[in-house]
Order: C-alpha cells, then structure tokens, then sequence
C-alpha cells in the first residue's frame, strides 16, 4: 500500500459572506424610529436594485452542485436587523443546508441596533452552536463558536455590534479574545487546521476607516501568539486575497464579495469560494477555487484556475 496515499485527507468549504437576502417591502414606520432609517432608505433607493435573489438563488444553486463538506456564510444575512428579517434568514439556512453542514456568524447589519437576542440571532443558534463542551450556541454569549469536523477546527468571532450612523465599525471585544487565544490553543494542541471566521476583516487597510475592526491590533496579537492556518471575512464586498505576518506568521486572510451582488466592476460581483484543504502526514496544503456569476451566462462559473495559499 502507498502510506502516502493512504494518510491524505481532503475537506472542502465553501465560503460566502454578505447575502443581504431579506425584503423590507413589508416595513412599518415604527420599525424604523432610529439608525434604521438611514439603512431602510439605502435599501429602499439603492441596495435592493444591486443585491438582487435572483443571483443569490443561482448561487445556492451552483454551490450545492459543488458538495462542499462545509459552508460558512460570514456575516450580513440581513439588511437592518429586524427580526421579521432573521425570519427569512432562517427558512434560507434551512434551504441552504443541516445546520451540521453550515455555519454562521453574524455581521453589522445582523446588529444594526440593539435587539432581543431571541427574536434574532437566537432563530441561528443551530447554525452557530458550538460542539465543544464548555462552548455554547444558546445564549448572548456564545462566541467563539467551535465547530469541529473532521481535522478541521472553525472558530466563529462576532464583530457585529451597533455603532452610529453612517458608521460599520465592528469589534471583538476583550472576552472573545480571551476565548480564542485558549481554544487556539487547544485545537492547536491537537493539530488540527484551525480556520477563523469572523465579519470585519482584521488587515487595517483592506476596508475604509469607517468600516474598520476597532481591536484588529489585539485580535492579530493572538494569532502571533497562537497561530490560525486561515482566516475568513466578509464585509468588504470584495474580493480579497492578502495574508497576515506575525512574529513570523503567515497566516491567509480572505474575503469575497456580497454573495448577491450584481456589479460591472468583477472584483465586486457575486462569488463564493471553495477551499479545498489536503492534509499529507503532518502537512497542510489549501488550493481556492473561486466561482463567479456572469451576467452573459446567467450562471455561476469557475475564474480562472485553481490557486495554491
């Protein structure tokens, strides 16, 4: 027998970020007595005519056509967090996949203002809940999430958090730091490749000021500490292929583009990706894939080749 061969395992994720899948066609007045008007009116006369179902329904169409082991959606399910709007995310999850086989973290507009966690994030919870003892998907408090398949290690962070108009600020916060530099530890203990998920994405540059990561200086100290194999954002609308380098780290840092979008510029239309990790004995290689939507094909299609990061 080959023991090369035998030992090689392969896990494919699909990532995509930022659907903003839901309608505010049926929106009160009184839902919108704060920040919320400012993202209804974006919405209701720009928005919806660039994040459009059609796309995001062909979408969902191509990536299961791919069988992915794994699909993260990282952040922005919604437009102004109503919870009408975690409704409709919900009945999408459920379309999209087991809740075994998806995995979610929210983003800024999941936490446009302040809410009731059962009437919002609390509909995720199965698409969040963490299968390590001691984490939990149930409560306010569940990230990190540590969801373990396989050799594989995904950490969920949430950025999302209320910040003043005309501002998509997110943060980590100290207690989730805390968090992940022990279950990096941990996961790293037992070799496992640790992909991060979080919504903001934690270069300074990669977004505009007012949509930064307030605390991307403590979360990137802990991968210097720590290490991450990858990590997976959203929130730019675009795509994004740079890496962090830490006390002599490297670690691939990604982002895709708003899983609906329709846009002339390419880096800003529709895509997702696939990660196709391959573990040889002790050693990782991740080889991305990306597919995206073209206008003439009305359908998704590969971009170019392959690439190893």
């Amino acid at each position: 027998m080959d023991n090369t061969r035998a030992m090689t395992e392969t896990f494919t994720i699909a990532q995509l970020s930022d659907p903003h899948l839901s309608s505010l066609d049926s929106v009160r007045a009184r839902d919108l007595l704060s920040k919320r008007v400012l993202g209804y009116l974006s919405w209701r006369f720009n928005r919806r005519a660039k994040y459009l179902p059609e796309i995001l329904a062909e979408l969902v169409r191509d990536l299961q056509l791919q069988q992915p082991d794994h699909t993260v959606v990282t952040g922005d399910l919604t437009q102004i967090g109503l919870p009408h709007e975690f409704q409709e995310a919900k009945h999408w999850l459920d379309a999209l996949g087991a809740p075994s086989e998806v995995t979610v973290i929210p983003g800024n507009h999941d936490a446009y203002v302040v809410t009731n966690w059962d009437d919002t994030l609390a509909l995720w919870a199965s698409y969040i809940q963490s299968d390590i003892a001691g984490e939990s998907g149930e409560r306010e408090a569940c990230f990190p999430s540590v969801r373990i398949r396989g050799s594989v290690a995904l950490i969920g962070l949430s950025t999302a958090r209320p910040s003043a108009p005309f501002l998509a600020i997110g943060s980590i916060g100290h207690s989730q730091l805390q968090a992940l530099e022990r279950i990096l530890g941990e996961t790293g203990e037992r070799s496992l490749f640790r992909v991060i998920l979080l919504h903001h994405p934690p270069i300074p540059g990669t977004v505009p000021w007012r949509m930064r990561l307030t605390d991307h200086a403590a979360f990137r100290s802990v991968i210097g500490r720590c290490g991450a194999e990858l990590v997976l954002h959203g929130h730019g609308h675009r795509s994004s292929i740079r890496a962090m380098v830490i006390q002599g780290r490297t670690v691939p840092t990604i982002g895709v583009p708003a899983a609906s979008a329709t846009s002339h510029d390419p880096d800003r239309r529709a895509q997702y990706h696939l990660y196709r990790l391959i573990r040889q004995a002790s050693t990782w290689n991740v080889q991305l894939s990306v597919r995206g939507y073209s206008h003439a094909e009305r359908r998704f299609v590969e971009l170019g080749s392959p690439v190893e990061i």
